[in-house]
């Protein structure tokens, strides 16, 4: 699968000390780094050509943002409502997202590498052309989604939910999982590896002896 990578232009970018972010507004051609926010309220923020590296931020409510060509770089964003946030052309590297509510967001061009995402939640969310490489999403919630083209390659994927979500040409083969919360209807068209069969079939009422 084709995705976009950000069209970062490094030559643009300032670093620039940030201490609190306000509600609508725009942060361009940024570097922001080393910094631990808490505590935030802002919605409707917008972000374009920045990097976000080493940056922690806790106990916060960033609603119906928008990241348009943005790197995250060794950043915590656990638990931080980013519901309704609108990303294009972002990656998330080597970043924790435990408890992260992105749900009803829309995504677009978007990859996460090497980062923990357990927890978080994509409910309702519509995704397309997104990628999850070497990924810990144990107990993520995928359900009812709008999907575009999603890849999962080598996650841990344990107890995640795809409930309502139509996983026709979706490949889970090469990650782990012992169990997923879904019905064969969603299943249906989902590519997996044989040994991960045994897994569905007290959904297909099957005894294995």
């Amino acid at each position: 699968m084709k995705i976009e990578n950000p069209r970062l232009q490094p030559q643009l970018l300032e670093a620039e000390p940030i201490y609190s972010l306000d509600s609508k507004t725009e942060y361009k051609n940024r570097l922001i780094e080393n910094v631990t926010l808490d505590v935030l309220e802002a919605s409707k923020v917008s972000f374009e050509n920045v990097v976000f590296r080493h940056v922690t931020i806790m106990e916060s409510s960033l609603e119906q943002c928008e990241f348009t060509d943005v790197r995250f770089e060794h950043c915590d964003f656990s638990n931080v409502n980013l519901q309704s946030s609108f990303m294009h052309r972002t990656e998330w590297q080597h970043c924790k997202l435990v408890g992260t509510d992105f749900s009803s967001s829309r995504w677009q061009n978007v990859c996460i590498t090497q980062s923990i995402g357990d927890y978080s939640s994509f409910r309702f969310a519509h995704l397309k052309q997104v990628e999850y490489a070497d990924c810990s999403l144990i107990g993520a919630d995928f359900a009812y989604l709008k999907l575009q083209k999603i890849a999962f390659a080598a996650c841990r994927l344990d107890q995640v939910a795809f409930t309502g979500t139509a996983m026709k040409g979706m490949d889970l083969s090469d990650s782990e999982f012992d169990a997923l919360v879904l019905t064969m209807e969603d299943l249906a068209g989902c590519a997996i590896a044989p040994h991960q069969a045994a897994t569905f079939a007290g959904l297909m009422g099957l005894i294995i002896k």
